[in-house]
């Protein structure tokens, strides 16, 4: 009987950290604990603020009310405006963010072939990411007119650059080992580049995913504010104007929630393309 549950015992510890952790109440119970502090902290938060505001210690007029904010968010999603400004600028940032992340992290492993290339493009792209990408926006919206066209190519520009560089980087740091075994193998530059330069530089390229979403969100919102009749961004921009802070909140909030639910949706993408990286998170978890 000791044997066997041994043996039990032992095998429990080989288990993979994703099975593990599949069948850990405790990780669970940890992450509803955790769920649970931060819904208490932001029901502190603006609770504090409502106090504030009500008692006159802080300035409704600068800082907005928190029950102001969640009546105008109630009759913003009555009738359905919010839906239709959030519609507008996730199909922006996403767009943009698509193309432009596929554009530049395609140029960026490409470069991999050929070292003399890299080295004569790479001055021109230092220098294109040294430009603020916002002081573009009025030339965008001057040759791609006011329509959906100005704030994708804007969200493009905000985000080719970036993926561009990680992706070069990531494939010249990928594992030369590899690359040297395969070689000698006899496998040639294309087989190379697909076996060892790609699986090398993804998680680098997946990592900057989630930088481009606050960048593509900023390209979208910056081109609503310039020109726009719809969107986030002009509710933002039309309620700053009016001093009306409650409205500039309920944007700034829907955009945060926007944010929110591209970061998640990376992360799926992330364990779809990249399940072994999960796996292993997972055991250094249980461990």
């Amino acid at each position: 009987m000791t044997m066997t549950a041994s043996r039990i015992q032992a095998s429990a510890k080989a288990l993979p950290g994703r099975a593990r952790s599949r069948f850990s109440p405790g990780e669970a119970g940890g992450g509803l604990a955790r769920a649970g502090i931060q819904v208490l902290a932001v029901a502190a938060f603006f609770a504090a603020w409502e106090i504030g505001v009500r008692t006159g210690t802080i300035s409704g007029f600068l800082v907005g009310q928190p029950s102001g904010i969640f009546a105008n968010f109630g009759r913003f999603i009555a009738d359905g405006s919010l839906f239709v400004d959030a519609g507008y600028t996730a199909l922006e940032a996403i767009v943009g963010f698509a193309i432009g992340t596929l554009v530049g992290t395609t140029l960026g492993l490409s470069l991999w072939y050929s070292e003399n290339v890299a080295r004569i493009v790479e001055p021109f792209v230092i220098a294109l990411n040294s430009v603020p990408k916002i002081a573009l926006a009025p030339l965008i919206i001057l040759w791609f007119g006011t329509g959906y066209s100005a704030k994708i190519a804007l969200v493009i520009a905000m985000t080719a650059i970036v993926a561009l560089i990680t992706a070069y980087q990531a494939a010249r740091d990928s594992d030369k080992d590899l690359q040297r075994l395969l070689a000698s193998m006899g496998a040639d530059k294309h087989r190379i580049f697909y076996k060892a330069v790609i699986p090398s530089s993804l998680p680098a390229v997946i990592a900057t995913f989630r930088i481009n979403i606050g960048f593509a969100l900023v390209g979208a919102v910056v081109g609503e504010f310039i020109s726009s009749q719809h969107g986030l961004g002009h509710l933002v921009f039309t309620a700053s104007n009016l001093y009306d802070l409650n409205t500039v909140w309920v944007g700034l909030f829907s955009l945060m929630i926007l944010g929110f639910a591209l970061y998640h949706l990376v992360n799926f993408i992330e364990r779809r393309v990249l399940p072994w990286k999960q796996e292993q998170t997972s055991r250094q978890v249980a461990a």
